[in-house]
């Protein structure tokens, strides 16, 4: 049931708008209103607030699925979906998710996870934004940078976002921060981006933001666990954010290898298109299962399951991105335009080798991790 309602959403809705959304960088928040009447953003969320309870297999499915056609919103899909409202649902107490998973779920409320600033990335403990308790309430100050969702239109903040921030020497914090706080606004949008252009992506600035303790996820201290657990979902789905590049990008290049001729024949008897196809297809279905196995065995309320999630999204991405630029070689000049798709997936493709945990973040985990237990290979 699952499958056909993604397959019947992503052709009859994500589909036709995709190119002019990546065109004008806007986000489409009627669409992400309509994936929430659907089901799709509670894919994992309990059904006691309003979810499907379906587990980390159901949603690698729909952002495979969504990004065979539009990336950019199946970002920000993942990013209010698993970022936020996934990471309410593991770390959050009762009133926090009875209050918020429902209006996550239904899509009246677009949320986003802060953790990235303009000076820390991958180095997340030498964040500088900072959490100061004031009695019953915490104070932050600092900005967060490349926040998906951080608005819905130049004018208006996202509704609600996980925020990391410093309480003491070494330690983290995470906050719902909500708009219409005093001090929290949106900064800077992120115009003229590469990719993913149909997300919006901005800076978002805390100036002495008074965040009710009650809005803390977990313990002060814990939030470095919380980040850990929650990349662990973030990273896989991304890898199937992946798979569905690789699958859409694998689709044209055949269909173009059957239509085109030269020489007298279709491209596809051509030994260096042969290669292409064959190498992009056997990649492709390599990433696609491990994003699957590692799916199948996961554990939403664990931790300690990196391995298996970095190594999808290190080898997923890598393949989304060479099966993109195989397939506008096999177009040639028409795989460069804009109207034969792979141009903006190519684009989109680059962000995944980024976001979520950089390919050499992934280098140095998986290394750390089994050399400390081989017996995870």
């Amino acid at each position: 049931m699952l499958s056909d309602t993604l397959r019947e959403f992503v052709s009859r809705e994500v589909e036709p708008q995709a190119a002019a959304h990546d065109r004008t960088e806007t986000f489409n928040h009627a669409l992400f209103q309509r994936a929430g009447e659907l089901g799709f953003l509670g894919i994992t969320i309990s059904e006691e607030y309003g979810g499907s309870d379906l587990g980390a297999t159901a949603a690698v499915q729909v952002y495979e699925a969504i990004s065979g056609s539009d990336p950019g919103f199946a970002l920000s899909v993942l990013t209010h979906s698993i970022l936020f409202a996934q990471n309410i649902q593991i770390n959050g107490d009762d009133a926090l998710k009875r209050r918020i998973l429902p209006l996550a779920v239904s899509g009246e409320w677009i949320g986003g996870l802060c953790m990235t600033e303009p000076e820390v990335g991958t180095d997340v403990l030498a964040m500088r934004t900072r959490a100061r308790r004031d009695g019953d309430v915490y104070v932050i100050d600092g900005t967060k940078m490349f926040i998906t969702n951080g608005g819905i239109d130049e004018e208006t903040l996202g509704d609600a976002f996980v925020v990391y921030a410093a309480t003491g020497e070494g330690s983290i914090s995470s906050f719902v921060v909500e708009r219409g706080m005093d001090g929290f606004r949106l900064g800077q949008k992120c115009k003229d981006k590469l990719g993913m252009r149909a997300s919006y992506t901005s800076e978002l600035v805390f100036d002495s933001v008074r965040v009710p303790v009650a809005n803390r996820l977990g313990d002060e201290g814990a939030g470095k666990l919380a980040m850990m657990r929650n990349l662990e979902i973030e990273r896989l789905t991304l890898a199937a954010m992946s798979v569905g590049i690789a699958k859409r990008c694998l689709d044209v290049m055949i269909a173009h290898a059957n239509e085109r001729k030269t020489f007298g024949v279709p491209i596809r008897q051509h030994g260096q298109i042969q290669r292409y196809i064959a190498e992009s297809f056997s990649e492709y279905r390599a990433a696609r299962v491990l994003v699957y196995e590692t799916a199948r065995h996961i554990d939403l309320e664990a931790t300690g399951q990196r391995v298996g999630a970095d190594a999808a999204k290190l080898f997923a991405s890598q393949a989304a991105k060479r099966t993109a630029d195989a397939a506008i070689q096999v177009l040639g000049g028409y795989g460069y335009m804009g109207e034969y798709v792979v141009e903006r997936l190519w684009r989109d493709a680059k962000l995944l080798e980024i976001g979520g945990g950089t390919l050499e973040a992934h280098q140095k985990n998986l290394a750390s991790d089994l050399c400390r237990d081989p017996s995870q290979i």
